[in-house]
């Protein structure tokens, strides 16, 4: 891989910095980040994925044609190196496809597709990841620091652009969409929780679950993910004594609580 220059980078981020806003559609925006990140790295693709409510990342901009294979294949095969970032919300890098482990699936087909090399990074939001910015090329790339520090700076600059679309007074259709796959990930972390303390599995092994259960009943995984949350809160509350029985043991049948208490009143008065 050439080597990014931290020049070029500087000045790269000066130019896509006075996007602003409002003074043109956040989608466009978006492709600018794109096409200056396609050519900084000197890559054969790059592009920027967001996701939606269904928690799949869709591409919002791409450089070309082998970024849509790359997101169709991630999608189809529900695995590879963007859907990893954004599950994990941090860096991930493959250098190698051909001899790839964690995605046997996708790292096959997108071999097959031309896709070597994939360096792609989550684009945060508030603690969490509303997407993926990535870059990939056809031959054996190892990534270097610099390279990574580069996306890193590329995909703070979509954040903060997305930011700013978000706490806009305008709500845009995009925004809402966003917006919508962030409710939907707190739900989905929240039945990760209830999998893994109950069978103390990793957390990718309980997301697979609730994925594989929600394809299985074609249904989605968020509406899954909240049918078990409201199952395990239902499991944990304690059990309602029926009509008239003994509520507890300083509230007898011969001793029922006074109309009127006073501040001395003690329903364990140890004095009664």
């Amino acid at each position: 891989m050439n080597s990014v220059s931290v020049h070029d980078v500087r000045h790269a981020l000066n130019e896509l910095g006075k996007l602003r806003f409002g003074e043109m559609r956040v989608e466009d925006a978006m492709h600018h980040i794109v096409q200056t990140t396609h050519t900084i790295f000197s890559v054969d693709g790059a592009g920027l994925m967001l996701a939606d409510v269904d928690h799949h990342l869709l591409n919002a901009a791409v450089s070309d044609d082998r970024m849509k294979h790359l997101e169709e294949l991630q999608i189809r095969h529900q695995e590879g190196p963007c859907i990893s970032a954004f599950e994990d919300k941090e860096l991930i890098r493959a250098e190698d496809l051909t001899a790839e482990q964690r995605w046997p699936d996708f790292s096959q087909h997108a071999v097959a597709r031309g896709v070597r090399a994939v360096l792609a990074s989550p684009i945060p939001y508030n603690q969490d990841a509303v997407g993926v910015v990535a870059v990939m090329s056809e031959d054996r790339r190892p990534w270097s620091a610099e390279a990574e520090l580069a996306l890193l700076a590329f995909t703070d600059l979509a954040a903060l652009l997305i930011a700013t679309m978000m706490m806009g007074e305008q709500q845009t259709e995009l925004a809402a969409q966003l917006q919508s796959a962030l409710n939907s990930r707190a739900i989905i972390e929240q039945a990760k929780g209830v999998l893994i303390g109950q069978q103390g599995i990793s957390a990718h092994a309980a997301y697979t679950q609730l994925r594989a259960q929600a394809r299985a009943e074609r249904r989605k995984i968020a509406t899954v993910s909240a049918e078990l949350v409201r199952s395990s809160v239902r499991a944990d509350l304690p059990p309602v004594p029926p009509a008239g029985a003994d509520a507890g043991p300083c509230r007898r049948r011969d001793n029922p609580a006074p109309a009127k208490p006073d501040y001395h009143d003690s329903y364990c008065d140890p004095r009664r």
